[in-house]
């Protein structure tokens, strides 16, 4: 189905593109560019990515042989589908990029040689998937080396054409328009050129590319911002503050008078430590470590533990750092307390108003600025900027709901993305994402999470709960949210008929919910413990409340199966990783897009189980039971699938210490 909707949308865009040359007014400029294209045939067509669609009107006859490189992702299937139908020869591959592993690259430069010495001109973008977009890469100039042929850069423009909201600004040209090709002056690239003259010549290309375009644009009468992405170079100014920006600002300054009140309501129901209330106003409790000062922001425990080696990496390059950690919730505050080093300190980030931020800023006068995922708090951001401290948002997450929000406010999003110096993604879908906002530089590190320590185990603990259960079979249900406990307590019921000393562990979310759950749990007629009352699960308990904080590692070398919560509910899921590190096969329900990767590394490797309900989990997990030899084969593929995933902490270090002052030390080595 998915390869016949692309050959019709494939062969609709070539008949658009026949379209659009019969109907148009057409210039080449100069005049005589194709003659000059013929004369220097075969040679390598460069032009922006986005910009591509009409790059067979730079094909001197239909004599002359065509080859073009097109990357292996959906929207590039629909591109070659119609480049095919006008003629021109695919080379399928695309190069890395900033990416930790290239789709097809090594071999599509290979074939692009080959194609070139074979007397095929290559047709080819010169900025490279997920971005910096305008940027040249390498890899066309590697190209333009090995096989000895010159590059042309090309653009085309018309007077009429739709620019879609994509990281390069594809451009979608209409009929009936005034049409314009313009190729500039070849470039050659000497087969024997060393690094520094590889990278002049890299830059010789991006300046003539922006310039043919440019030209190309103004002699089409077409706007040629309306197809430029957002600016790339890191030197220019960020995007000013739109109205809701400065809306958004204005109210937090008005609202600060709640503050106070918003904050006791919190206190009441656990939520705030009233000890450390000014924190949260921006007045520090503590005196600022000499020397330099790396803060790094995480919202709760999750991201927490996944910052926590990434700061012991830090440290380990750079010995002489301080870390400031600053989190939103008591349970992370908790976590901090018992997990930070000496040279680290923790506050609770301030709220989200410029005069909380700035005295925030102005105490701890930070060196770098680490945000993680999806925190993005406009104030803290545009204060940060503002005092010329250099931001990194690591980790970063960019669901395909929370995308869409910020796409339709673009306006707003610039401003906010383009202060970051380097945005360290999770993925390459993300990567792209974030590049459509504004980011000016984007690394698809991967996800850090994935290269996290597993949660520590509290030996002790885990022998009185051996202890405690005994022989009984053993289920942990982790991290679940309301809605899915009715749904694990049904198959508990279920699993129970066929093994009778079955005991569930239900590790809420939000421990705080441990006395209610355990309420309603009751109130179906199964026995329950509660952990944080001191209880320990006896020979007639049906299901343990672990409502605790910090015992997940503990629990998940209790089990050999871990159902991962927040996925039978609309919740996204939880990261499975620290389950899988334990030796605990993995369950999971259908919702599970807040972890992509880790889940379908998980599922290809058969390394974890999906489930569609309560009946369905008591099913698998009986199955799991009854065969051990399946359960270690599927331990087994989820390493397995751990070691595809790996190495986000390594480039996320990398590229952090780029962004840190020297101190006068040197790295540790």
């Amino acid at each position: 189905m998915k390869i016949r909707l692309n050959r019709f949308v494939g062969g609709t865009l070539a008949r658009v593109i026949t379209l659009v040359q019969r109907s148009s007014r057409t210039t080449y400029a100069p005049p005589d560019a194709l003659e000059r294209l013929a004369a220097d045939h075969p040679l390598i067509v460069a032009v922006w990515h986005g910009q591509f669609m009409l790059t067979s009107g730079f094909r001197p006859s239909e004599e002359t042989k065509v080859a073009a490189m097109v990357a292996r992702h959906g929207d590039a299937e629909l591109i070659g589908e119609a480049m095919s139908r006008l003629g021109v020869e695919l080379i399928r591959g695309a190069g890395a990029g900033v990416r930790r592993k290239d789709r097809g690259g090594a071999y599509a430069m290979r074939q692009s040689v080959r194609a070139l010495n074979d007397g095929y001109s290559l047709v080819m973008t010169a900025d490279v998937p997920p971005g910096p977009a305008r940027r040249a890469g390498i890899g066309i100039i590697m190209i333009a080396r090995l096989s000895g042929r010159p590059i042309v850069p090309c653009a085309a423009a018309t007077s009429r054409f739709l620019s879609l909201n994509t990281w390069s600004r594809m451009t979608i040209n209409l009929p009936r328009s005034k049409l314009v090709y313009v190729a500039g002056d070849p470039i050659h690239v000497p087969a024997d050129a060393g690094e520094a003259e590889l990278e002049a010549l890299r830059l010789e290309l991006e300046t003539s590319l922006n310039a043919v375009t440019a030209r190309a644009y103004a002699m089409a009468g077409a706007n040629l911002e309306r197809a430029s992405p957002p600016t790339t170079d890191p030197a220019a100014p960020p995007a000013a503050p739109d109205f809701r920006l400065k809306t958004y600002r204005t109210a937090m300054t008005l609202l600060r008078p709640l503050a106070p009140v918003l904050l006791k309501v919190r206190e009441r129901s656990g939520k705030e430590d009233p000890r450390r209330r000014g924190e949260r106003l921006g007045v520090a409790s503590t005196a600022r470590p000499a020397g330099t000062l790396c803060w790094i922001h995480a919202a709760s425990v999750g991201e927490t533990n996944a910052i926590l080696p990434l700061m012991d990496a830090l440290s380990a390059a750079r010995p002489d750092l301080n870390f400031l950690l600053t989190t939103g919730t008591v349970t992370s505050a908790g976590l901090a307390e018992r997990r930070l080093g000496p040279n680290a300190l923790h506050q609770y980030v301030p709220l989200d108003a410029p005069q909380y931020a700035g005295r925030f800023l102005d105490h701890w006068k930070p060196d770098l600025a680490v945000f993680t995922e999806s925190e993005i708090w406009p104030s803290l951001i545009l204060e940060t900027s503002a005092r010329n401290i250099p931001m990194a948002l690591v980790n970063g997450r960019l669901s395909h709901r929370s995308r869409r929000r910020w796409e339709r406010n673009r306006t707003t999003a610039v401003p906010l993305f383009s202060r970051f110096n380097v945005i360290l993604a999770q993925n390459e879908r993300m990567a792209l994402g974030f590049t459509g906002l504004g980011a000016r530089t984007v690394i698809p590190a991967g996800n850090l999470k994935i290269d996290s320590p597993p949660p520590p185990v509290d030996d002790a603990e885990l022998q009185r709960l051996r202890t405690a259960l005994g022989n009984r079979e053993v289920l942990v249900a982790a991290s679940t949210h309301p809605g899915e406990e009715e749904e694990i307590a049904a198959a508990h019921r279920a699993l129970v008929r066929k093994f009778e000393k079955l005991c569930t562990i239900i590790a809420p979310r939000h421990p705080e919910r441990g006395t209610p759950l355990s309420e309603m749990l009751k109130n179906l007629g199964f026995r329950v413990a509660q952990r944080s009352l001191g209880e320990l699960p006896d020979d007639r308990t049906d299901i343990y409340i672990a409502d605790t904080i910090g015992e997940l590692g503990t629990l998940y070398a209790l089990a050999p199966l871990a159902y991962i919560g927040g996925s039978l509910v609309q919740r996204g899921g939880q990261n499975p990783i620290e389950a899988v590190r334990h030796g605990a096969a993995v369950l999971t329900g259908p919702n599970w897009q807040n972890f992509p990767d880790a889940y379908q590394a998980l599922l290809q490797h058969k390394g974890a189980v999906e489930v569609q309900s309560g009946a369905d989990l008591a099913e698998k997990v009986a199955a799991l039971f009854e065969n051990p030899v399946e359960l270690q084969r599927m331990q087994s593929g989820a390493e397995q699938a751990l070691a595809t995933l790996s190495g986000a902490l390594d480039i996320t270090v990398e590229a952090l210490l780029q962004y840190l002052p020297d101190g006068g030390l040197k790295r540790a080595s």
